[in-house]
């Protein structure tokens, strides 16, 4: 009598079968590669830069834009949450740079109008991706008013100044941060999975916007070690456009935004 029985084996058979998909998404890439994307990134931005500091100066006036918006309606309680919210849409809104990236590949030259109008292989399955990322954005920024009401009631918010003191110096505030970083970062790590290959894969393949949001998290999730240096990359990175009164979004963007392009192609497989 055999020693395997038939459910044994089907088992065994299906295991083989994941681990065969798994290792279609393996690239065993080092965990500091990053730092050669953002090499590429920074080349494709200075070669012929100003169609890249024009997007960057762009998305800066937009950002510029809408801290001003919340201010003047009285919306500055979610201020913060809505930066945090804007590095979930950050990908959709940096198609045009990839597009810089992917002609500079082909030996082709980019002007700002041809990344303004960028047409994608995947049609408006773009469209489709970038509401489901507002959606997303818009759920944590009501998760974030809801943090609030948890700790401080039905109470008028009592503005920047005074609500960044008691952040930084009340124990209560550091619960608050810590509960506010956990749930964010939850968020941000789901959108990050599903959106910094799927953008670029609708630019570059025609797909469906599921197909690549399921392939973007699969490539992030069998390439962990360096997609969770790049992660720290970008968040550094934006940290640092914050403090510089998101002035740096000029740069940085656009930087970051070539940079994905590459991390792109280095990850992804035209068979995975």
């Amino acid at each position: 009598m055999s020693d395997k029985s038939p459910s044994y084996g089907l088992l065994s058979q299906t295991s083989g079968i994941e681990e065969t998909k798994s290792a279609r998404f393996q690239r065993h890439l080092p965990a500091s590669i990053g730092f050669q994307w953002l090499k590429a990134g920074w080349q494709d931005l200075f070669h012929r830069p100003m169609p890249s500091l024009a997007y960057g100066l762009g998305i800066f006036l937009l950002s510029l834009a809408a801290v001003a918006m919340l201010a003047l309606y009285g919306r500055d309680y979610i201020l913060f949450p809505a930066l945090a919210g804007f590095m979930i849409i950050a990908p959709l809104l940096a198609i045009g740079l990839y597009e810089k990236s992917r002609n500079r590949e082909a030996g082709r030259d980019t002007s700002l109008r041809e990344m303004l109008l960028v047409k994608p292989a995947a049609g408006p399955q773009v469209l489709f991706t970038g509401v489901l990322l507002s959606l997303l954005m818009l759920l944590w920024m009501r998760s974030a008013v809801l943090i609030y009401a948890l700790f401080f009631g039905v109470r008028p918010f009592p503005g920047l100044p005074h609500i960044t003191a008691f952040l930084l110096t009340e124990p209560v505030g550091w619960i608050i941060l810590g509960v506010g970083t956990a749930v964010g970062g939850l968020f941000a790590s789901f959108a990050f999975a599903i959106s910094v290959f799927a953008i670029p894969m609708l630019l570059d393949r025609k797909v469906d916007a599921l197909t690549a949001m399921g392939t973007s998290t699969a490539l992030v999730w069998n390439n962990l070690a360096p997609m969770i240096v790049w992660g720290a990359i970008v968040l550094a990175l934006f940290i640092l456009c914050a403090a510089t009164g998101l002035i740096g979004l000029i740069v940085i963007f656009p930087w970051l935004g070539h940079a994905t392009w590459h991390a792109y192609r280095a990850v992804s497989d035209t068979q995975a």
